[in-house]
């Protein structure tokens, strides 16, 4: 998952690199014939010349993660034709996958993603292991983990006191910092890669509690998640999470859960705390250049409502679709704290004041923070519709075929009632993903019900049929993956994942 380069071999491609360090001006040259002339190139403070000591110190403490569990395949056409040659209804199947987790205490508490130990997002796995770099394996424990902020916390028991690293404070990391990453990419235990950060506040616009990430160029791949972003004093300033990967691997775009954000909870899942996060329940989407200027405000600022739900805390503070959020609680909404990363960071049940802009004038509320439900309970909270008769539930036989059976995604087309039921514009196309296998690479790269494939490799999907006959063209070029591009109802743009055939 990394490929540690070397400074001075950075150096030799070309003289305005050199000129960085020797002062000497872009293609400026010493005299080669006069050696009390040669002057020794080396990084400046800040460039170490190597990561070698400080992996040395910190890798005993980062742990290589084995989860095996029991995955419910479902079988929605168990009594059709396909379906009995798919299998019986109410059948599992054992899944397996590894990770990355770090140590944060001598007595053996283990640091990881959620992800990692709940393969279908569900449920918790079944078995876990835990393996140092020394070789030494222990079984592991789950103490506790938090679906939203996407973190975990093992439990391990160790004769004596084990190796354990700190978390520093992601706060006063800077964009150009060093860092190193360590973990178990595609099950290569131990293996360390290096980067910079890129940002210290990337949003994917999602509008989740925890939309907040470090984003770096140290290659991160599949098997790194839950491992430690290190900075140059050895602390943990991130937990590497996910990455986009347009080709199916790392091409210098990853992503870690802040220090500062995971070490609270951290702590209360290790204490057995409930986690609790405030809510308001408002659907909102980031405000583009064009409206701020449009609607004269400054721009990265504030986030425009979309939506309010009745009986919401939203609904109940009179906050209105169309509604500007400027401030909550006195904290300017920014692409780096929005809405919902504020509101979650309050204590439900605190009374806060809320500054909009309605009709470009100045309003203020006040709203009773709500506890922030879970996952599903949102989802219906929010008013997402799914009727039993609805085509969502009933994707057609045809849809059961080759995609399921290479990417563990049952799809169907869009029509205008699909796309009212997604929230999209009625003119979408594409094959909206209905079910997910969570025993497939699609399922661990984080596809999920509700997704819309717009794209295949490159090239525009509109339907069921041309997914398929993607699928087709990749199997029969024998490439063990293909390239999905994906949108995600709610969010803007689209992302890439690269799904391994099966």
């Amino acid at each position: 998952m990394r490929y540690a380069y070397s400074v001075t071999s950075a150096l030799l491609l070309g003289g305005a690199a050199l000129s960085l360090v020797t002062g000497l001006p872009a293609g400026a040259q010493i005299a080669q014939n006069d050696d009390s002339r040669m002057q020794a190139v080396v990084p400046r403070a800040g460039a170490p010349a190597s990561f070698a000591d400080l992996t040395a110190q910190l890798q005993p403490a980062v742990v290589n993660i084995s989860v095996r569990q029991k995955i419910a395949v479902e079988n929605p056409l168990a009594n059709t034709p396909l379906g009995a040659m798919m299998g019986p209804a109410g059948q599992s199947r054992l899944a397996q996958a590894v990770g990355s987790g770090f140590v944060v205490s001598a007595d053996g508490y283990v640091v990881t993603n959620n992800h990692v130990i709940s393969l279908d997002r569900k449920g918790a796995a079944d078995e876990v292991s835990v393996k140092f770099s020394d070789g030494t394996e222990y079984p592991a424990r789950i103490v506790g983990r938090d679906v939203d902020s996407d973190l975990a916390v093992l439990k391990i028991d160790a004769k004596g006191p084990l190796p354990f690293v700190q978390f520093g404070e992601s706060s006063k990391a800077r964009a150009g910092e060093w860092v190193i990453a360590i973990g178990n990419p595609f099950g290569l235990g131990g293996s360390v890669t290096s980067g910079i950060i890129s940002s210290v506040h990337r949003n994917t616009g999602s509008g989740g509690a925890y939309d907040h990430y470090i984003q770096t160029d140290a290659s991160i791949n599949s098997g790194n998640s839950g491992g430690p972003m290190f900075d140059m004093r050895g602390k943990v300033i991130g937990i590497n999470n996910w990455i986009v990967a347009p080709s199916g691997g790392n091409i210098g775009i990853g992503f870690a859960i802040p220090s500062d954000i995971a070490r609270p909870i951290v702590e209360k899942l290790m204490s057995g705390k409930a986690i609790e996060r405030g809510f308001l329940g408002v659907q909102i989407q980031p405000i583009s250049d064009a409206m701020a200027d449009s609607l004269g405000i400054q721009r990265d600022r504030g986030e425009l409502v979309r939506g309010v739900p009745p009986g919401m805390p939203g609904d109940k503070a009179g906050i209105k679709p169309g509604d500007i959020v400027l401030k909550v609680n006195n904290i300017e909404v920014t692409p780096d704290r929005s809405l919902s990363t504020i509101v979650a960071n309050i204590a439900p049940g605190t009374r806060i004041p809320i500054d909009l802009l309605r009709q470009g004038k100045p309003v203020t509320v006040t709203a009773t923070v709500a506890k922030r439900p879970g996952q599903e309970e949102l989802a219906k909270s929010l008013g997402s519709s799914d009727p039993e008769d609805s085509p969502f539930n009933k994707p057609s036989e045809k849809a059961q075929g080759l995609v399921f059976e290479a990417l563990g995604l049952l799809v169907f087309d869009i029509d205008a009632d699909i796309a009212q039921q997604l929230r999209v514009p009625t003119s979408t196309r594409g094959a909206a993903i209905a079910r997910v296998d969570g025993a497939s690479d699609a399922s661990s790269q984080g596809l999920q019900r509700g997704d819309i494939v717009v794209g295949a490799n490159f090239q525009p999907i509109t339907s069921v049929a041309a997914l398929e006959a993607a699928v087709k063209a990749a199997k029969a070029s024998g490439r063990p993956s293909i390239t999905l591009e994906i949108m995600r109802p709610g969010t803007q743009g689209t992302v890439y994942f690269g799904v391994r055939l099966r």
